[in-house]
C-alpha cells in the first residue's frame, strides 16, 4: 500500500504548477481524478502532441509527464447539472486542488466555502501566481513572471549581464512542491481538528521564500544583492570552471579543502599567501579563479573529476541533460523510469525523487486519454448506475 493510497484528490489544475503538485502527491499514491472540460481536456494534452520528436502517440512531454498516475473524468462544470455532480464527487473526496486565477472557482460555485458546506473535511488548495488577496493579485503570471518578481532572476547570470531566469521552470516547479507540501499540512491538521480547510499558494510569495539568506543579508546590511553568476559572494572558489574539454564545478569552503585542491592542481601560483584563510580567497577572487582556470586546461574533467574525488575535493561536472539521466546514480535510484501508454506502448520519463522505506513508491500508471474513466469513477466514486450515465453523456453534462 503506498503511503496516501487512502487520499482522493479531485485536479482541477493545468499547464505545470498544478499539475506538478498533484503528481508529487499521484506517485505517492493518491488517488488521484484529473477533472478535465470536455472537447479538448486540459491545455497541455495538445501541446507539442503533434511534434514527432518531442510526443508518444499524440501526447507531449507536458502531459505525459506531469499526468502518469492520474485518471481523467470529463465533466462540464458551466452546467448546472455538471457543478452538481462535480458538488458529489468532493462530498467523497479529501482534496480539490487547482490553479485557476482568482475569482474563478467561485464562479464556478466549487470555492472552499461552498465545498466545505458539502464536505467539512475538504482540504482546497488553489496555486494562483499572486495569491487571491491584496491590491495587485490579479497580475498574469507564468513561471518566468514570477521569477521576475521574486528576485531572484536579477540576482542569475554573469556580473553586468543581463538577468537570466533559471533554466528550469522554477517558478512553476516550487510552486507545485510548496503546494504538495502544504496540502500534506493541511491533511495532518485534519486529522486533529476534524475539519479541513483552504490553501492559497501564491507563485510570487514561493520564489520570495527561495532568497533564504540572501534576503536577511539585504534586510541586515541594506545592500541590494547582485549577479555572481557560478560563484558564491563569500566562499571562494565556489564556481564553475573550464577544463580541457567539458566545465567542471568546484566548491571549496573549508582551508583543508583549498590545500588538498592546490596539491592535486599543482599549481606555484595558488600558494600565494594572499589566497590563506577564505576571507583572502574572497579578497583576491579574480587571482584564484584566474589561477585555478590556468592549471585546469591541462587535462579534461573526467580525469580531473577523478583526481578531486580522490583527495576529498567538492566538486562535479556540468553535466548537459543526456548526461545527466544516464548518470551511473541516477540509473541506480530509479530516476529514469518506463511508463506505459493506455494505447500500448512505453515512453521514458523522470522518476520519483522521494523514497520511503515502509510504503511502496515506484510503480507508474500510464497518463490517461481524455475522459477515459468518466464512468469508472462516477460509478465507484458517485454511485452512478449505466442509465444515469447514459442520460448524463446524451445531456453533454459528461464526455
Amino acid at each position: 500500500m503506498k503511503a496516501l493510497s487512502d487520499i482522493v484528490m479531485l485536479d482541477l489544475t493545468h499547464m505545470l504548477s498544478g499539475p506538478f503538485a498533484g503528481m508529487l502527491l499521484a506517485d505517492l499514491g493518491a488517488r488521484t481524478i484529473k477533472v478535465e472540460p470536455p472537447g479538448t481536456g486540459e491545455m497541455t494534452r495538445g501541446l507539442l502532441g503533434d511534434d514527432p520528436r518531442y510526443s508518444y502517440k499524440g501526447m507531449g512531454p507536458y502531459f505525459l509527464t506531469l499526468n502518469r498516475n492520474k485518471k481523467s473524468v470529463c465533466i462540464d462544470l458551466k452546467r448546472p447539472e455538471g457543478r452538481a455532480l462535480f458538488h458529489e464527487m468532493a462530498a467523497r473526496a479529501d482534496i480539490v486542488v487547482n490553479n485557476f486565477r482568482p475569482g474563478v472557482t467561485e464562479r464556478l460555485g466549487i470555492d472552499h466555502a461552498t465545498l466545505a458546506a458539502i464536505n467539512p473535511r475538504i482540504v482546497t488548495c488553489s496555486v494562483t501566481g499572486f495569491g487571491e488577496e491584496g491590491p495587485d493579485c490579479d497580475r498574469t503570471a507564468f513561471d518566468v513572471v514570477a521569477q521576475g518578481y521574486g528576485g531572484g532572476m536579477s540576482i542569475t547570470g554573469e556580473a553586468g549581464g543581463p538577468p537570466i531566469r533559471a533554466g528550469v521552470p522554477m517558478g512553476d516547479l516550487t510552486s507545485g512542491l510548496f503546494g504538495a507540501v502544504a496540502m500534506l499540512a493541511a491533511l495532518h491538521a485534519r486529522v486533529v481538528t476534524g475539519r479541513g480547510q483552504h490553501i492559497d499558494l501564491s507563485m510570487q510569495d514561493c520564489q520570495v521564500s527561495l532568497l533564504s539568506y540572501i534576503a536577511a543579508m539585504h534586510l541586515l546590511s541594506g545592500e541590494v544583492p547582485r549577479q555572481f553568476g557560478n560563484a558564491h559572494p563569500i566562499y571562494v572558489p565556489y564556481n564553475a570552471f573550464p577544463t580541457g574539454d567539458r566545465w567542471l564545478i568546484i566548491a571549496v569552503v573549508k582551508d583543508d579543502q583549498w590545500a588538498r585542491l592546490r596539491d592535486v592542481l599543482g599549481s606555484p601560483a595558488l600558494h600565494d599567501t594572499r589566497f590563506d584563510g577564505y576571507e583572502g580567497r574572497r579578497d583576491n577572487r579574480d587571482a584564484v579563479d584566474g589561477a585555478i582556470t590556468d592549471a585546469l586546461a591541462a587535462r579534461g574533467c573526467d580525469e580531473w573529476l577523478a583526481l578531486m574525488r580522490a583527495a576529498r575535493v567538492p566538486c562535479g561536472p556540468v553535466n548537459d541533460v543526456a548526461r545527466a539521466l544516464t548518470d551511473v546514480q541516477v540509473q541506480a535510484r530509479d530516476m529514469v523510469v518506463e511508463i506505459g501508454h493506455p494505447e500500448g506502448g512505453s515512453f521514458r520519463t523522470t522518476g520519483n525523487p522521494i523514497k520511503l522505506s515502509g510504503s511502496p513508491g515506484e510503480s507508474y500508471d500510464p497518463p490517461p486519454l481524455l475522459g477515459q474513466h468518466t464512468d469508472e469513477v462516477l460509478a465507484d466514486l458517485c454511485g452512478k448506475s449505466d442509465a444515469d450515465l447514459a442520460r448524463l453523456r446524451d445531456a453533454g453534462v459528461i464526455a
